[in-house]
């Protein structure tokens, strides 16, 4: 993937990715795709997101069963 952003909204990941804005929410809910909160805004990072779909290419990400979750490492 090339010009990755640092983050995207919802919608923004959305058209980014093809993923429906609906199953990204849930993805989030289940904390299977970590986020950034500000405010009442949910911010994807562009790398988490590239990760997450490499490491889920092939399932069913509708599947709570089968979906990897991506772990958030903090450097603090």
């Amino acid at each position: 993937m090339q010009n990755i952003r640092m983050a995207y909204s919802i919608d923004e990941a959305a058209e980014f990715t093809g993923i429906g804005r609906n199953t990204l929410r849930m993805l989030i809910e289940w904390k299977k795709l970590p986020v950034l909160k500000v405010g009442r805004k949910l911010l994807i990072r562009g790398d988490t997101l590239e990760a997450f779909i490499r490491l889920n290419e092939g399932r069913d990400l509708r599947d709570r069963d089968t979906v990897k979750a991506i772990s958030v490492h903090s450097d603090g």
